[in-house]
């Protein structure tokens, strides 16, 4: 029983851990990043002259 005890009860809190860090917010922010609300691709400019060719 001792063994069993010993084995489950700092798996489960392991577990626990990284199933609260995982539900942080705060990990998908970097703030060496760029913001994620920029889009990534910018929408192209026409070219001068106008839109057909």
């Amino acid at each position: 029983m001792i063994d069993k005890l010993t084995l489950f009860l700092p798996h489960m809190l392991m577990a626990i851990a990284v199933w609260r860090l995982l539900k942080r917010d705060d990990l998908d922010d970097d703030p060496s990043l760029p913001s994620r609300r920029t889009p990534f691709r910018q929408p192209r400019a026409e070219p001068p002259g106008g839109g057909d060719a």
